[in-house]
């Protein structure tokens, strides 16, 4: 999903996200753990998607700070 896609949800929907993001990185360290992993660049991939959720998500909460500190 490209961060494009992800900064047009809203923040339910990321967090959504996020815990399905979590789930598959578990389900890849089982997977890997126990031998049936092939492509272990989806480690990565996942990992990187994570990392763009949390920070869609601060980069949101952040803002609403800095308005909320204007008013």
């Amino acid at each position: 999903m490209q961060t494009r896609e992800l900064r047009q949800m809203n923040d339910d929907q990321l967090q959504d996200r996020y815990e399905d993001l979590k789930e598959a990185m578990y389900k890849l360290r089982i997977d890997h753990n126990s031998g049936e992993l092939v492509d272990t660049s989806q480690f990565r991939q996942t990992r990187k998607q994570v990392a763009r959720v949390l920070t869609i998500l601060r980069e949101r909460e952040l803002a609403e700070a800095y308005v909320e500190e204007e008013s």
